[in-house]
């Protein structure tokens, strides 16, 4: 599956890596998929029970007849990557450095349903910013870690690999880089480690970025947490006086909260998805289930629509997750996790928030700077959605020039 050169057991040695999937690999996952046996259509017209029948059998189409994992292998391949252990597990990271040498190292880190693959696409742009119209004086040394149980990192054996575990061990690996003077940045789980990272404040740590801000109240937090199924009315158990925005972010969060099932399982009984691992379509239907917003674009790919990813961006991540057998692994992240995604965690240090209208929830600036003392950079996009580096690379990378600047 991948080459990894040997290691003695508790070094901090850094190992290249490389990709190599078997063609046997490749052969049986496309035979799963057509062996597919598919249930009936869904009995509404819209995505309100889940990925429609429609959308699922494209993507089986597509993956079994068109698609080339090879492409993204290579791409991967031509990178530099590399392999070390902390803590007894292996972790997988890439790490291009910039050719101007007063760059400022940035650590990027990706959620769940996604992988390194979310942030192929920025690497160039933020690693060599005169050739993308930007300055020198913009551009970063970049490392781009798998969490531990996601794609080509190991999966750990034993519980304890939560955020603040992972946010440790970021700032562990940025060490074993040599860089004493660093930036973060996250979305979705990533967000949620990032914050740790600023909450831990190590010395290092000059600020952090984050598209998927924990700037809830704890207070309104806990009501929509609370009203999974709508029994307690959160919604009308709201302080008075929020703002049009606050009230805004309060009903995408209402509706956020009430479909989170995926999240559930996976944070209650993450071994009971054993089927993830079985049917390779049963897992890409379970990974495009995310969020609405996401779905519905991905579901316009599929119908031959042009716009944020491609058909080969979705099956690359998917495939990823196949190959690697790390649906299970990647679901325990929730389960090992007690912190709330969106509440405010006491971060300390430097902080730029980054808002794009598609994400789960548009945080107001209102509830950022109560959440972020040190807010350097807060700023709405108009377009972009969860998976923003992935959808929206270019915009994404002029976001990171623009949070950092005042920080290197």
């Amino acid at each position: 599956m991948a080459v990894r050169t040997r290691t003695r057991p508790g070094t901090t040695e850094i190992r290249p890596f490389s990709v190599d999937i078997p063609e046997a690999d490749l052969d049986d996952l496309r035979r799963r998929i057509a062996a597919t046996r598919w249930p009936e259509k869904e009995t509404v017209d819209d995505q309100s029970q889940g990925v429609p029948l429609a959308t699922i059998q494209a993507v089986a189409r597509y993956w079994e007849r068109d698609y080339d994992w090879r492409r993204v292998e290579a791409r991967l391949n031509t990178l530099p990557q590399f392999v070390t252990t902390i803590d007894g597990v292996d972790i997988h990271f890439i790490h291009v450095r910039s050719t101007h040498e007063d760059a400022l190292p940035l650590i990027v880190t990706h959620g769940w349903p996604g992988s390194v693959i979310e942030q192929l696409k920025i690497i160039e742009p933020l690693t060599d910013p005169t050739a993308h119209g930007a300055s020198a004086s913009d551009a970063f040394h970049l490392v781009i870690p798998s969490l531990p149980g996601h794609g080509f990192s190991g999966k750990p054996t034993g519980s304890g690999w939560n955020p603040e575990k992972i946010a440790t061990a970021w700032t562990e690996l940025m060490t074993r880089l040599g860089y004493q003077r660093f930036v973060a940045q996250g979305g979705d789980w990533g967000a949620v480690v990032v914050d740790q990272m600023g909450v831990q404040a190590p010395p290092g740590l000059l600020g952090i970025h984050t598209n998927m801000p924990g700037a809830v109240p704890p207070e309104i937090d806990k009501l929509f947490q609370g009203d999974t199924t709508g029994a307690n009315d959160a919604l009308g158990s709201l302080p008075s006086g929020l703002s049009e925005d606050e009230m805004r972010a309060a009903t995408e969060l209402d509706y956020v909260w009430k479909h989170v099932a995926y999240a559930l399982m996976m944070a209650t009984r993450p071994q009971t998805l054993t089927g993830l691992a079985d049917s390779p379509v049963g897992l890409a239907s379970f990974l495009l289930d995310h969020d609405a917003r996401s779905l519905e674009l991905i579901s316009r790919v599929f119908q031959g629509a042009t716009e944020g990813l491609t058909r080969d961006d979705v099956l690359d991540n998917i495939s990823l997750y196949w190959l690697t057998n790390t649906a299970i692994s990647a679901a325990r992240l929730y389960a090992e996790n007690k912190l709330s995604f969106f509440a405010a965690k006491g971060v300390s240090v430097p902080v730029a928030v980054s808002v794009f209208p598609d994400e789960l929830y548009e945080a107001p600036q209102s509830w950022a700077e109560q959440a972020y003392p040190h807010l350097i950079y807060f700023h709405k996009l108009d377009k972009g959605g969860h998976f923003a580096a992935w959808e929206q690379p270019m915009v994404f990378a002029d976001e990171l020039r623009a949070a950092f600047r005042s920080l290197r």
